[in-house]
């Protein structure tokens, strides 16, 4: 618009986009389409210099700053009074209904246009009023009235004061009216050239309805739903609605808006064909490139077949592209078995390209060479694998394999007796733990700078080695960790426990280990800002305190404790390189919640010595001494399966340092565009880049992120290829994920810490989530790990996909004394985010408070679940011959049998 133009109103085609100041984002936005040829009903906008003219000529504005101050949202409707009861200046009335009479005295539509409205952070939508068939000049001048009085609705002064856009007296507020013609409309709606849900760039969306757009985009009237392939041209999907009621102009002589039923032969009839669909999103598509940004556009369809656009705006908070949730699971190689177990619990989500390639060769041989050594024969690199299924990582055993691996159990038994100085917690201690953290030392001195593409990613794939080959020995300190605690609970309840005495547990908890040591050191940091207010205040406001001492004190603690993971995967930061969640966890601390692990733990260690001395105190010598010598062992497991989880990340830091100093390398040459694309990569290409090749690869990486999005969405199946519905139930108590298909609103899984709570569900998809969790939520999560343990002091109940009863987040829970429900398997999908559940970590239940909470009488077979894909498409179905599952729970039984046996042997 000509800056040195002071008319209040001016025709809506002399705007562009720039003008968001004088005209509000809706008539910027209007005009520069309209000058740019785009079918926008001509009119003409009432400009925010006219909202300012006539608040200061009726005297009102002192009034409204006074009581927005005093009262907030609640002032609204004495706002409005003082809008609505005021007299437009003469001359500004007379300025208004020319501009009306210039454009030939049509029924127009009159809506509002804020400043602060339409923008790409905040639309603001729905914020302010709209007039619709406006016919008379008095009708006109009340209905621009009352669109200067809607910046003052109560849901538009707590949208601005949630966003920050005002300091609650107007100041910085003004409102302009968008007077447009009418558009004779048969039927409109709403477009998205951008799927809202999914965020897909390449699927444009469309609400269509009979009537009058103003009820589609209020939600008064049922839709039909067009999904189209912006990139291919094509209507993907489409769904046509019941539409029982229309609004339509006229309401009476002087205009308005009436609702009336749809007649019977249009309501189940689609509004758009789907040529009419394709144009309409091809038109979304230009506005959407003329303006540089995924667009929300209402349109209406006028009775000449026209269309037009009624208004665009950016569309805010829309979600990162996502393909399709997988519902096919059938298996790459045949032969075999799939499990989703052992070091599988450990990477939650679908694998990124890089990491999948370097653990397909790290982790089989890892546990071909444990397996070689326990036979005592080699075994082929066909028989152990460990691929992906639609991006989900996989034990896989050739049949032979499990054939022979059965049939050798008593050799493998002999082995396990013979070599136990090297396993479980003794071997952990004095072998695994010490060569693992002596393969780490010798790299993080290294400048990555010095080194070359090739050496930095043999170092990487080097090191991932170590750290497979350290958790394949930790796996001997699990099972150790979860028959010592079986075997001592099982004899203090025969053989000690009387009425009256505290549980078992209580004998088990209040004991240090790796994660409580952390928990603890970052409890000391916090206390340490509270005796400096200039560090509490900056981490109170979210920020990074500038003091140095406390820096260096951030600095020690993450040398110690920054290499705990939150999954496997390298491309997921570790705290060393990316500690903002543990700056979420300090600003609670300082903020006052939680509790002190310090004193958490001294009480435990005190209630947990009395109980011991209440209760071996009056056992006879020998009852004693068993349940002595049985109790250390358990209370020793238990710690070291913690410290051994703890440590497993040690190379970790090192590794994505290196990997990240490609990824910048190759970001500095135009190969990505970021330094954590190299994650993304597979391993063929980062070699080929690295030796040189230039070729750009942005757009793959985007591509397999839009995947991997839509793959994060599916429930992988625990064992592949897919076993029948008997043979699967029968299995889940062995399977740390739950069961994936179960059905109805109640969610079972795992008790594995007792008491019952009902606060709100909080899902964290991982640790870029860890600020959202707020005091007293249920933390809802795939699963936990040692780096989660900060968040347990925030959170009233912890509930995950994986995970059982010896899990690092059955134990830490226990010692935090908050109810959990684990090995779900599907938690993170069917829980809503923000909703109100019951947590019963006896009954190992989790419901919404919106259910019934009983069974719905479905067995947990069939059905979809509204918010989950189900696993095991038709080709997923093949089902296994009995024998080959004989053949699976036996080997099963016999490893229990065989590690049963050696403990018994050892306790000798």
């Amino acid at each position: 618009m000509d800056a040195s133009s002071s008319a209040p109103v001016v025709a809506l085609s002399a705007l562009r986009r720039t003008d968001v100041t004088v005209a509000g984002g809706k008539a910027a936005a209007l005009g520069e389409l309209l000058a740019a040829g785009f079918p926008v009903p001509p009119g003409f906008v009432v400009l925010t210099s006219a909202y300012e003219e006539f608040v200061d000529g009726a005297g009102i504005a002192p009034q409204v700053a006074r009581l927005v101050a005093a009262r907030g949202p609640a002032a609204s409707d004495d706002v409005r009074r003082l809008f609505t009861s005021a007299a437009v200046p003469p001359a500004l009335a007379a300025a208004v209904v020319r501009a009306w009479r210039d454009l030939g005295a049509p029924p127009v539509a009159v809506r509002s246009s804020a400043t602060s409205e339409d923008l790409a952070a905040a639309s603001s939508a729905g914020q302010q009023d709209t007039f619709l068939d406006v016919r008379t000049e008095a009708a006109l001048l009340d209905a621009v009235r009352a669109c200067w009085a809607s910046l003052w609705t109560a849901r538009a002064i707590d949208y601005r004061a949630r966003h920050g856009q005002d300091r609650g007296d107007g100041d910085a507020l003004a409102l302009a009216v968008v007077v447009q013609q009418m558009a004779d409309a048969d039927a409109a709606g709403v477009l998205f050239t951008a799927d809202p849900t999914t965020g897909q760039r390449q699927r444009a969306v469309i609400s269509a309805a009979w009537g009058l757009g103003e009820a589609v985009v209020s939600g008064a009237v049922t839709t039909d739903d067009v999904v189209v392939d912006t990139a291919r041209g094509v209507v993907v999907s489409r769904t046509t609605a019941d539409k029982q009621v229309r609004t339509r102009a006229g309401a009476t002589a002087d205009g308005g808006t009436r609702e009336e039923p749809v007649p019977e032969h249009l309501r189940r009839r689609a509004v758009l064909t789907d040529a009419e669909a394709l144009a309409l999103a091809d038109l979304g598509q230009r506005v959407q490139e003329h303006l540089g940004c995924p667009v929300d556009v209402e349109w209406a369809r006028e009775t000449t077949g026209a269309l037009a656009l009624l208004q665009a705006r950016p569309i805010t908070a829309l979600p990162e592209p996502t393909g399709p949730v997988p519902t096919d699971w059938t298996v790459p190689l045949r032969g075999g078995t799939y499990w989703r177990a052992s070091i599988v619990e450990q990477l939650p989500d679908p694998l990124t390209p890089l990491f999948a390639d370097l653990a397909a060769v790290a982790v089989p041989r890892s546990l071909r060479a444990l397996v070689a050594r326990a036979l005592g024969s080699a075994v082929d690199d066909d028989d152990i694998r460990f691929p992906t299924v639609n991006g989900y990582a996989y034990y896989f055993f050739s049949n032979g394999a499990f054939a022979r691996m059965l049939a050798a159990t008593p050799r493998a038994t002999a082995w396990l007796v013979r070599e136990r100085d090297r396993t479980g917690v003794r071997g952990w201690r004095e072998h695994a733990h010490p060569e693992y953290a002596a393969r780490v030392a010798v790299w993080p001195g290294r400048d990555e700078r010095a080194m070359s593409h090739a050496e930095l990613l043999g170092a990487a794939a080097e090191l991932l080695e170590a750290g497979c080959t350290y958790y394949t020995a930790v796996q001997s300190v699990v099972p150790a960790a979860v028959l010592s605690e079986a075997a001592f609970r099982a004899a203090y309840d025969r053989l000690a426990r009387r009425d009256g005495d505290p549980p078992s547990l209580d004998l088990l908890l209040g004991l240090d280990s790796a994660p409580i040591r952390a928990e603890q050191s970052l409890w000391d940091l916090a206390e340490w800002a509270h005796r400096h207010p200039a560090t509490a205040v900056a981490l109170r406001a979210g920020r990074v305190p500038d003091d140095p001492t406390w820096h260096q004190l951030l600095h020690d603690h993450l040398r110690r404790y920054g290499h705990a993971l939150y999954t496997l995967d390298v491309a997921v930061s570790t705290p060393a390189d990316h500690p903002e969640p543990l700056l979420a966890t300090l600003r609670q601390y300082v903020e006052g919640h939680g509790d002190d692990p310090h004193e958490r733990q001294q009480r435990a260690a005190e209630r947990r010595e009395a109980a011991t001395a209440t209760v071996l105190g009056r056992l006879d010598p020998v009852r004693r001494a068993l349940l002595v010598r049985l109790l250390r062992a358990a209370q020793d497991a238990g710690a070291a399966r913690e410290d051994a989880l703890a440590d497993i990340g040690l190379a970790w830091p090192t590794i994505r340092r290196f990997l990240r100093e490609s990824g910048r390398r190759l970001a500095a040459s135009g190969v990505v565009d970021d330094a954590d694309d190299v994650f993304w990569l597979r391993r063929t290409e980062l070699e080929v880049a690295g030796a040189g090749d230039r070729t750009p690869l942005a757009d793959r990486v985007a591509q397999r992120r839009e995947v991997w999005r839509g793959q994060r969405l599916a429930s992988p199946p625990q064992l592949l290829p897919q076993p029948p519905a008997l043979v699967r139930r029968s299995l889940v108590w062995a399977m740390p994920g739950g069961d994936e298909a179960q059905t109805g609103p109640v969610v079972r899984g795992v008790g594995a810490s007792g008491g019952r709570v009902t606060a709100v569900a909080r899902v964290l998809h991982g640790p870029e989530d860890s600020a959202r969790l707020q005091p007293g939520d249920v933390l809802v999560a795939r699963m936990t790990t040692p780096a989660w343990t900060s968040l347990f002091a925030m959170a009233s109940a912890v509930v995950t996909d994986v995970g059982g009863p010896l899990s690092h987040s059955s134990i830490v829970a226990r010692e935090y004394g908050i109810p959990a429900v684990l090995g779900t398997g599907v938690a993170t999908q069917r829980l809503t985010d923000g909703t109100l559940v019951t947590v019963d970590g006896d009954a190992g239940t989790v419901t919404p408070l919106d259910s019934d909470g009983g069974d719905d009488g479905d067995d947990g077979e069939g059905g979809d679940d509204d918010e989950r894909v189900a696993p095991g498409g038709a080709r997923s179905q093949a089902r296994w011959s009995r024998s080959r599952w004989v053949l699976v729970a036996g080997g099963a039984a016999a490893l229990v049998v065989g590690v049963v046996v050696v403990r018994r042997w050892r306790r000798r």
